[in-house]
């Protein structure tokens, strides 16, 4: 089955020519066939892929498929060609299943959209790159995906073109990772012009031949690497274009939140943990990052009343805990996070999704309440999501994958006090933000009349989620509560394992319980200023302090406005000034010769024989003297 690899990327990339050719002159039922179809058909050869793969490892475990030669010049012969090992494979399956399901969904969301057919265009492409991406063999195939993801984040977010607030979102998108992935293009001129290759695994290995751990090249490489990872995950310094991202149609951004574009950058760093285990400075940046961004983006989802922007911030957080993971060197804990966050935050935007068509597309929680009698599917769902966000001790998924990086954050030996400090002031912080959501969504008094239920299409993608939102931590339960890390040892094939500070096993069940309380604190203080408290809560926000911080949380932290001072506003003024420059002068005085020249000339043609003649003769006298006196 390992040889139907290249089938995983293709099949959706079918449906994008397919939709693009085709899809005007077919049903919506034919679109729904080929849209959702190609991206099942590609997780269903994904699974399939995986059973051979686990059921008969290849050797070393990783399996090399090359398709065609992609460029063959001097000594650099680049191949289209496809890398699959355990770290990969989870990647696949991630987004090949939580795509389909997402698709699935948007066959009954976007049904009365004009564009369905371009929708699922878009969608089907998302889909191929990303696949591109995670089963790139050389980093030239992963930038292309990596291009690729970022074109089809614009073409999605900007999807209802008409409003001019969607297309500015769509362009900051595009244009804020634009930073990041030029940083990352000249960390791969870095990487080849000094290694001699772009093969992703011939280049880890002789960068551990061939740079000192902590000397400069390696720093360098990883650092430039790392500012295409912050753009794509939406990480400090450029995490400002995702929640304006929230423009797109929600399963688009349930797919760059859940399975696609936000996770690249978490992707890249732990593909290439060799190189930046070789820089250990930009290692403790990455944890850096993650810890202070986690935070930022909790307090700012805080207070947002855009439901769909209290979770773009909860993306930025999340992913935060997976960039500190990353930072200390617990790669598997990160990529375990992932899958799980993958699961809860489709079904938070799915749910989202649903309770925004059926309020006729209103975004504002404070306008709702009420929704679980009359929403109950999309409530239990929902709620299921949430508690696996707020990573609820024991019963959901997102309590063993994010209580596995708050420990090796204290335990690893690259971690420490503070960032596990970071991890659980997080934990607290999601806890209240997300049942904040829940409780002025779907409790008290009613705020408006539903006018659309869900079918099928829209329940079934959620209530599978829920479920693995539920049980799929189990697949890496830690040994302080009984379990084995099944997972984690499946990864240790392709990603090392995190080293221990020499932390005594028995203190991992006293910081469990020690995260799981403050998941649930965090509960109950949010049910107490909202239900119980809300004078009080009411005066704190409108006090002095409170309005301050209420204004710069829910602001982003005012990053929009420092870009705007001192990179937009500088920018649009050297333009202005700029407009008529020396080059443009230089290109009117090339276009002003050639004017002159035409008239010239034209002046030439008279229709005088005679005129010609002696032109001709003229010109035979000036060849024949150049000739004999050159």
């Amino acid at each position: 089955m390992l040889e139907c690899l290249w089938l995983i990327p293709a099949l959706p990339f079918a449906g994008f020519l397919v939709l693009s050719l085709a899809g005007r002159r077919l049903s919506h039922r034919a679109i729904a066939l080929v849209g959702a179809g190609s991206i099942g058909l590609s997780a269903a050869v994904a699974g399939m892929v995986a059973l051979g793969f686990i059921a008969a490892p290849p050797r070393g475990h990783a399996f090399t498929q090359t398709l065609w030669i992609w460029l063959d010049t001097a000594q650099f012969r680049p191949a289209v060609a496809f890398y699959l090992d355990p770290l990969s494979l989870v990647m696949i399956l991630v987004v090949t299943f939580v795509g389909f399901l997402i698709h699935l969904y948007s066959t009954e969301f976007m049904i009365r959209e004009e564009g369905y057919s371009r929708f699922f265009a878009y969608m089907n492409l998302f889909i191929g790159f990303m696949l591109t991406l995670v089963l790139a063999d050389n980093f030239l195939l992963l930038y292309m995906g990596w291009e690729g993801v970022g074109l089809c984040s614009y073409l999605l977010i900007g999807f209802w073109y008409e409003e001019p607030q969607n297309g500015y979102a769509a362009r900051k998108a595009f244009i804020v990772t634009r930073f990041g992935d030029t940083a990352m293009a000249v960390g791969l001129f870095l990487i080849f012009t000094h290694l001699g290759t772009l093969q992703i695994q011939d280049t880890m290995l002789r960068a551990r031949e061939l740079w000192p751990a902590g000397s400069t090249l390696p720093t360098v490489a990883a650092l430039l690497l790392l500012g295409g990872a912050v753009g794509k995950s939406a990480q400090l310094p450029l995490q400002t274009w995702l929640p304006d991202a929230m423009a797109g149609p929600s399963p688009v951004s349930a797919l760059i939140h859940a399975a696609t574009m936000v996770t690249a950058g978490v992707y890249l760093i732990a593909r290439n943990h060799v190189l930046f285990s070789l820089a250990p400075a930009v290692l403790t940046l990455v944890a850096v990052v993650g810890a202070v961004t986690l935070l930022l983006a909790g307090f700012s989802a805080l207070t947002q009343h855009d439901i769909k922007r209290v979770l773009a911030y909860s993306t930025i957080s999340q992913i935060g805990y997976m960039f500190l993971a990353l930072g200390v060197g617990a790669w598997s804990a990160a990529i375990f996070h992932f899958m799980i966050h993958a699961f809860f935050k489709a079904l938070l935007f799915l749910g989202a999704g649903a309770i925004i068509l059926a309020l006729d597309y209103e975004h504002n929680m404070f306008k709702m309440g009420g929704l679980r009698r009359q929403l109950p599917v999309t409530f239990w769902t929902f709620l299921i999501a949430s508690g696996a966000l707020s990573a609820v001790p024991l019963v959901t998924a997102g309590f063993y994958s994010k209580d596995l990086i708050i420990w090796q954050a204290y335990a690893s030996t690259r971690g420490g006090m503070w960032l596990w400090a970071a991890g659980i002031a997080g934990a607290l912080l999601t806890s209240m933000y997300t049942f904040r959501m829940v409780i002025l969504t779907f409790f008290g008094p009613p705020g408006m009349e539903v006018s659309r239920r869900p079918g099928w299409r829209m329940t079934l993608p959620m209530a599978v989620l829920a479920v693995l939102s539920l049980t799929a931590g189990f697949l890496d339960v830690p040994r302080s509560l009984g379990g084995i890390p099944v997972l984690s040892n499946f990864l240790k094939r392709a990603l090392p394992a995190a080293i221990s500070a020499g932390v005594r096993v028995g203190r991992e069940g006293l910081f469990e319980a020690i995260s799981g309380t403050v998941s649930l604190v965090g509960i109950l203080l949010i049910y107490l200023f909202i239900r119980r408290i809300p004078r009080f809560t009411e005066k704190l926000v409108h006090s002095g302090a409170g309005a301050f911080l209420h204004r710069l949380w829910f602001a982003g932290w005012g990053f929009d406005l420092l870009y705007d001072r001192i990179v937009v506003h500088p920018y649009v003024w050297l333009a202005r000034i700029n407009r008529n420059d020396v080059i443009d002068r230089f290109y009117r005085w090339i276009a002003w010769i050639n004017r002159l020249a035409s008239c010239g000339l034209s002046r030439t043609q008279t229709g005088r024989i005679r005129s010609y003649a002696l032109g001709i003769t003229l010109g035979a006298v000036i060849i024949l003297g150049l000739v004999v006196f050159l």
